[in-house]
């Protein structure tokens, strides 16, 4: 029998030229010889008179215009007044398939939780990678509170509604476990890599880098958003100017005053968006990687998409308050720091550098990446769900 899988995705595919952990997990799907189709339903705050378009990769996406398209009107997507009747369509859709197909849904963020509801799915399964509720820059406000409030209980309805529940980190897990008065069929499996793209690739991006520069680089890459700790690596780069701080990804910060600061620096340099195939060229770029987070609710619960990256590129890492992350501190591997001091942070790089060319500390690196490849955690998930 086959499937049709369906996907809550919390945008639009390729929106922010970003690849997180349900765009992998959509394309792992795909693969699998009993699918028959993977739909990436999202939300989108642009009109469109097409529902449905078919992405290159093959998979379908069928958007769900948000109420207007400014920011603050993105909490309708948790609210069934504001979304119902636009999954009419889609419903319809869904309705008009094969008696001998199954169909399963995969919520990997709390929007639409009525769909549960509207259509006899197979299975339901939230793959949970955020605290989707909580700010994400670590400041409350009342309109923070209400958000959460309006997001929890859309998330709690998921929960509900859910046969299987995995989690990025054991925080989530925790937590989720703790809603549903259960433990049974709450999975924590983290973030993965595409091993191969990081471990095998030694090409570097041209013109990045000043042509004078013959430094050291600590890089971060992903979406630059305000969970991260931008007066941390301004102090650090004041201080070490003989380093230089290559940030790699889109500008999600909305305007943050400290990120305008930092960008000030002479030794620091953002790149804005890359494409992902060039990911790896970039990560080539640098010695050692940078995961500077703020202390927050928020980022108790991540579990950063990046670590095994830079691992799989032999790079080693230091972390700023990620508890989810220290027991895979390892020396000349990765180093967990639960504080922003910029003393504590600089001495952390520089006992990186003292061996950061060692081979048998590459080739450790690279094993424990290696162990987190994405496929084999997909795999293991999908036989928990079958």
């Amino acid at each position: 029998m086959s499937i049709v899988h369906v996907i809550v995705a919390t945008g639009e595919w390729g929106g922010d030229q970003l690849r997180y952990r349900r765009h992998r997990l959509a394309e792992f799907l795909l693969e699998q010889e009993d699918t028959k189709e993977v739909v990436w339903l999202c939300p989108t705050p642009s009109h469109s008179n097409e529902s449905i378009s078919l992405l290159p990769n093959g998979i379908k996406q069928w958007t769900i215009q948000d109420l207007l398209p400014q920011k603050s009107f993105r909490f309708g997507r948790y609210l069934d007044s504001f979304h119902k009747a636009k999954l009419e369509p889609f419903l319809n859709y869904l309705k008009k398939g094969s008696h001998s197909e199954r169909v399963q849904l995969w919520y990997t963020f709390p929007g639409f939780p009525i769909l549960a509801d509207l259509f006899p799915f197979d299975k339901v399964i939230y793959d949970c990678s955020d605290l989707w509720g909580a700010p994400i820059s670590g400041r409350h406000s009342i309109v923070s509170s209400v958000r959460q409030r309006i997001i929890e209980s859309a998330e709690n309805r998921v929960i509900d509604r859910a046969d299987t529940i995995f989690c990025t980190s054991e925080y989530l897990r925790k937590r989720i476990s703790q809603k549903a008065g259960t433990e049974k069929n709450i999975f924590t499996f983290e973030n993965g890599v595409e091993f191969s793209r990081f471990a095998e690739n030694d090409i570097e991006m041209e013109s990045v880098l000043p042509s004078e520069f013959d430094g050291k680089v600590l890089g971060f890459i992903g979406g630059i958003k305000p969970k991260l700790d931008f007066k941390l690596i301004q102090q650090v780069a004041q201080q070490r100017h003989d380093w230089l701080f290559l940030f790699v990804g889109p500008d999600g910060t909305n305007g943050d005053l400290d990120f305008q600061q930092l960008l000030k620096e002479k030794n620091v340099i953002w790149t804005g968006s890359v494409a992902p195939q060039d990911v790896p060229k970039y990560m080539n770029l640098i010695d050692i990687g940078i995961m500077p987070y703020k202390p927050s609710q928020y980022n108790n619960a991540v579990f950063p998409l990046k670590l095994f990256e830079f691992l799989a590129a032999g790079k080693p890492v230091v972390g700023v308050h990620l508890p989810s992350t220290i027991e895979y501190a390892e020396g000349m591997v990765y180093e967990h720091l639960d504080t922003n001091q910029p003393d504590i942070f600089i001495d952390s790089c520089e006992y990186f550098l003292s061996g950061i060319d060692d081979p048998m500390q590459i080739d450790r690196r690279k094993q424990i990446a290696q162990e987190k490849n994405w496929g084999s955690i997909f795999e293991e998930m999908l036989m928990l769900v079958r």
